[in-house]
């Protein structure tokens, strides 16, 4: 009865909302808005410690958290021409390297104990570094900062990770599109011989050594050079004191940093085009140099900018994409930078086949931004989306204080907000067509299309010459052997774990072999159980079969290309796994023990009686080697994108035919023990012939 009741109800007012008068609803367009209030930039007490540091603290009780944001004026642009990618390399191992007393994985831990970060990264014109904890383990979290900041040990080991993971990233800069068009168009406009445009290759990385990231950082991180703000739950006056005396033994001292390079590029429009057959649409970037923030049209150009091409009410927006149905995406904007130009950029994607239409409707966009002054609704539009996006710049004392910071750094003045503010406020249709006419003109925008020519409706050519653009990615020239100190101790090492494995003549004998094993995988998920048969063919080939739960599944490479097997069927062997085997044949045991015999490999020693072992391509392997017994213990190399390095430990020595080979292998990633095989059988000199090897 009481549902009954409650439905006779609900119909009874559905029936009373119908026979209603329909509710007036005001239109979005008469709503009102109350003034957006001025941003409210803190002053934060600013004081220069003892040891020339100069230092901005601003106290914020809201939370209990203590936080700090320190610029080091350095920057990417400092790389030396050979030794390109040398600045980001040394911020990165400057914090997972550790200090003298603490690995990096130690400060890891510590810090994930008390819920403390501690960050360092490098920019193409400051270097950062950041911390942040708990008002209750500040001290604590302050005291490894000091540590990181001021005692980096920059350990091979993390070197090594993170020049495998800056190897990687050269291997996959062109899977992209869009990364692809933004890279070459910086490179085109700024010069690929400047440091503003060049690109680092596998070469620069090969001659980039432990001593170098040390210098780097003996120059550039001194406290004369640094400016640190912190911010947060604390007393102003007992955070001075307490960074003083935290501070007080630094006292580094080095010749003031010089100015950055100039940007000394001139105007470079054109067409040019990067083929790239495996994608289904066209990806462009267009532009060209613009300024800096203190250039006077500066304001004028940011609002030109937004009315042409930020937000669903451009012109590039309803036009190409709504009105023509071209673009998947598009949007413009200018760039400029603090202290040295920018770029004015347009960027987006358009189906092959409309690629050319698509560059000329942009053009002729531009165009129209130049013949006639823009209408008053766009101005006003624009104006306040450029207004109000400052309350995201400032929204929390945190990012206020950072970007305070940040004008410090580069030398603007205090009331550079305010003033910027009051600029855009002021800017006219006069001014947007103004800045137009005198920047920006079709004709001199270079133009960069990643796309696959094949499916265009037009050829590119019909808008202009078109120069192609090479993305080739050179190969890595042979490794340059280590300095002879390092190499006869390192060879020495070599030589003796020979001897204990059964000799140089032996292992050089050896042309083939079957390796069969158990394998437990760990996996989250749980054990997996495999069996596991590895044969070895010299010089390159290699044959792996194993029996897993879904089947069984062969994978071969003669060490250029491969396929694999699946119970589903025959494949060619994916880019990433031909990789994998490749490294996999580079760290064969017996061919790392015969490293000083190879031209293409560099040996030199390592740490606690170790080697490292590098690759023409840069990659290492280090190995390391029982003092008592000579032979190898663990070899420790980079997994492809992950930050933690893979430990291989070797154990139950026996002896095979006179040659010494383990018969427990475990592999270790981030202390977590990842796989474990127990060898049945080694059998060497078999006989066997590629088609042997080979045959699917």
């Amino acid at each position: 009865m009481k549902r009954r009741a409650v439905l006779i109800v609900l119909l009874a007012g559905a029936a009373f909302a119908q026979t209603r008068a329909p509710l007036a609803v005001p239109s979005y367009k008469d709503l009102k808005y109350p003034a957006l209030r001025p941003v409210q930039v803190p002053e934060p007490a600013t004081f220069t410690l003892s040891n020339g540091m100069r230092v901005f603290l601003l106290e914020d009780h809201e939370l209990p958290l203590v936080q700090g944001y320190a610029l080091v004026r350095t920057g990417n642009l400092f790389d030396p021409p050979e030794k390109r990618g040398l600045a980001e390399l040394t911020a990165d191992v400057l914090r997972a390297g550790g200090t003298h007393a603490k690995t990096g994985d130690q400060i890891d831990e510590e810090l994930e104990n008390i819920a403390g970060s501690v960050e360092s990264s490098m920019g193409e014109t400051s270097a950062s570094l950041s911390f942040s904890g708990l008002k209750e383990s500040a001290d604590a979290v302050l005291a490894v900062f000091k540590e990181v900041v001021t005692d980096p040990e920059f350990r091979q080991d993390k070197l090594d990770l993170a020049l495998a993971q800056a190897r990687s990233g050269i291997a996959r800069r062109n899977d992209d599109a869009d990364g692809i068009a933004e890279r070459e168009l910086s490179n085109i406009l700024y010069g690929r011989n400047t440091p503003y445009g060049w690109t680092i290759e596998y070469e620069h990385l090969a001659r980039i050594h432990r001593e170098d990231l040390q210098q780097f950082y003996r120059r550039y991180y001194f406290p004369k050079n640094m400016l640190l703000a912190v911010y947060g739950d604390f007393s102003a006056a007992e955070m001075k004191e307490k960074l003083e005396k935290l501070f007080a033994d630094w006292k580094a001292e080095q010749p003031a940093v010089p100015p950055f390079p100039a940007v000394t590029a001139k105007a470079a429009p054109g067409i040019f085009l990067a083929e790239k057959p495996d994608v289904t649409q066209t990806f462009f970037t267009i532009g060209l140099l613009g300024g800096t923030l203190r250039d006077p049209d500066y304001p004028a150009l940011e609002v030109a900018s937004h009315i042409l091409g930020s937000g669903f009410t451009s012109r590039l927006m309803s036009q190409i994409r709504t009105k023509l149905g071209y673009a998947y995406s598009i949007g413009a904007g200018w760039g400029a930078a603090y202290d040295h130009p920018g770029t004015f950029r347009i960027v987006g994607s358009t189906k092959s086949a409309t690629t050319t239409e698509t560059i000329t409707a942009i053009r002729a966009e531009v165009d129209k931004m130049r013949a006639a002054e823009v209408t008053e609704q766009e101005l006003v539009t624009a104006k306040d989306s450029v207004l109000n996006g400052f309350v995201f710049f400032f929204d929390s004392p945190v990012k206020t204080l950072n970007r305070t910071l940040t004008y410090e750094y580069f030398g603007y003045p205090k009331n550079f907000l305010a003033q910027y503010q009051k600029e855009i406020a002021a800017v006219t249709r006069a001014d947007v067509l103004r800045v137009f006419r005198e920047h920006i003109q079709s004709n001199n925008l270079t133009i960069v299309a990643v796309g696959n020519p094949k499916d265009f409706g037009k050829p590119l050519s019909t808008l202009g010459k078109v120069e192609m653009i090479d993305l080739t990615i050179p190969e890595p020239k042979p490794a340059a052997q280590a300095d002879p100190a390092s190499f006869g101790q390192g060879r020495g090492l070599l030589e003796r774990a020979r001897q204990a494995m059964g000799g140089a003549d032996k292992l050089m004998a050896i042309k083939d072999s079957i390796q069969s094993s158990h394998v437990i995988l760990n996996t989250p998920g749980g054990d997996i159980k495999i069996v596991q048969r590895s044969v070895f063919l010299a010089p390159s080939y290699i044959r792996q079969e194993q029996d897993i739960p879904d089947g069984h599944v062969i994978a071969f490479t003669d060490g250029a290309s491969g396929w694999q097997t699946t119970p589903e069927g025959i494949t060619p062997m994916p880019a990433e796994v031909l990789k994998q085997a490749q490294d996999e044949l580079s760290r064969r045991l017996v061919h790392l023990m015969l490293a000083d015999q190879d031209a293409s490999l560099m040996v030199q020693a390592g740490e606690k009686n170790s080697v490292r072992i590098v690759r023409s391509s840069g990659a290492a392997v280090r190995i390391e080697f029982n003092e008592a017994t000579g032979l190898p213990v663990r070899e420790f190399y980079p997994a492809a994108g992950d930050a933690a390095e893979v430990v291989q430990s070797f154990a139950d020595w026996r002896d095979v035919d006179g040659v010494k080979m383990p018969y427990r292998i475990t592999l270790e990633q981030g202390s977590k023990t990842i796989a474990s095989a127990v060898v049945d059988e080694y059998k060497f000199n078999i006989g066997l012939t590629p088609e042997d090897v080979s045959r699917p």
